[in-house]
């Protein structure tokens, strides 16, 4: 059953979990069975030390699972909850987002591929596919040189690991990456393309693409992309003290809707469901200054 969780979530919920035993612990409560009037003045404990609505939240999904959904979806807690969303409501996370023309017109100089260093093609092909599928960067940190396939005019790469929104009856992702000849400076494909021809000799038998760039050349953790990533952000000019790598999800798919790409694809793409809300509420933002791939790189003039 603590298998059905994912590593992050279970992290997050342990701090829950630290919080309620304590509390069940100086109440003289059954920690699995305690009552509703319990977890609302829990709730309202955490809220008088400080915590925000998302903080509550994630401490109602927690409890629930030990004590069942009931407690979850009860209507006074629920009512808890949205009194809390109105007295501390939510703010974004962002409410605009950088132009990607700013971070594409910077790597266009960071070519041949073959002039860069090791640690510059990382950090260039990170971004590029960040930019040009909406991935997460653990998505990116997942993907095998044997799930790569190259085509004449795209490369398709087939993610085979568990990721944040796998679940039964739900396809992997598969990231679709065009070859733009006419743009080769930045074109996704062509960079990929390169990064595993110079990168063959360093792979000792490692089926993941993305290695480390210092010896002895190990896969990467989902934390390194983010890291590469935020580094060629703020290398481009990007406020990197304001945006951070993930942010890179919420520049390609504004900027995909923004130039008329269907709200379909940029679900499907960016891994969304296709009845997800979560575009509309927290990634469809204007570009400060103001089909996904395509949409990013053929805005570059």
């Amino acid at each position: 059953m603590i298998s059905s969780l994912a590593t992050n979530t279970v992290k997050q919920y342990n701090t829950t979990f630290k919080l309620w035993w304590n509390y069940c612990l100086k109440n003289h409560l059954n920690y699995l069975e305690a009552s509703k009037a319990a977890v609302i003045l829990f709730l309202t404990k955490q809220y008088e030390s400080g915590a925000s609505y998302g903080t509550l939240n994630s401490h109602r999904s927690a409890i629930s699972l030990l004590l069942g959904n009931n407690i979850g979806s009860d209507e006074q807690v629920s009512r808890l909850l949205k009194g809390v969303f109105k007295c501390r409501p939510s703010i974004p996370k962002y409410n605009t987002v950088w132009n990607p023309q700013v971070v594409l017109d910077f790597m266009e100089n960071l070519f041949p591929h073959t002039d860069l260093t090791l640690s510059q093609i990382s950090k260039k092909l990170a971004t590029l596919l960040a930019l040009c599928t909406a991935s997460r960067v653990q998505t990116l940190s997942l993907i095998k040189t044997n799930c790569i396939v190259i085509h004449q005019e795209q490369i398709i790469i087939t993610i085979t690991n568990l990721i944040k929104t796998s679940a039964v009856n739900r396809e992997q992702p598969t990231l679709v990456i065009p070859y733009f000849t006419d743009k080769p400076s930045i074109c996704p494909a062509k960079c990929l393309e390169d990064y595993l021809e110079i990168t063959k000799n360093i792979r000792n038998d490692s089926s993941n693409l993305f290695l480390t760039y210092k010896r002895p050349h190990k896969p990467v953790t989902s934390q390194t992309i983010s890291r590469w990533i935020k580094n060629m952000l703020a290398e481009s000019g990007v406020d990197v003290t304001r945006f951070s790598a993930h942010s890179t999800r919420h520049a390609a798919a504004s900027t995909a809707h923004a130039a008329g790409v269907s709200l379909d694809a940029i679900r499907k793409t960016a891994g969304w469901t296709a009845t997800s809300q979560t575009f509309a509420k927290f990634y469809n933002r204007p570009i400060i200054s103001q089909e996904l791939a395509r949409s990013v790189i053929e805005t570059n003039n």
